[in-house]
């Protein structure tokens, strides 16, 4: 599965588009962590915790995000995009979705590219 942030791929054709595909997770922060994140707010710096629990949520998001474009027929999914919700105090959804597409090399008219 092809996955991008650009809305077309060079030397790729868009064959079909089959709509949106979209994936998204709840986090919460882990009150041990919340804790010592806040003293780290104290002193300054990157808050590893949160960084690691952020890249997590994106990962798995995006892991959705493929699983429904694939089961619309996609080899691609194109201008990707994410977007982050407060849920409630301590929790964020985070949302990853783009375009569903068919995509096949520019030259060929015949199939297209297995992912």
């Amino acid at each position: 599965m092809i996955v991008s942030n650009l809305e077309a791929l060079p030397g790729q054709r868009i064959v079909k588009h089959l709509g949106l595909a979209q994936g998204s997770t709840v986090k919460a922060k882990h009150v041990g962590k919340d804790f010592l994140a806040g003293l780290k707010n104290i002193v300054g710096g990157e808050l590893k915790a949160y960084t690691e629990l952020m890249q997590d949520a994106r990962e798995e998001a995006v892991r959705r995000m493929v699983a429904e474009a694939q089961s619309m027929g996609a080899n691609a999914v194109l201008n990707v995009r994410f977007a982050s919700t407060s849920i409630t105090m301590g929790a964020a959804e985070i949302l990853a979705y783009g375009s569903a597409v068919v995509v096949a090399a520019a030259a060929e008219g015949g199939e297209p590219p297995q992912a």
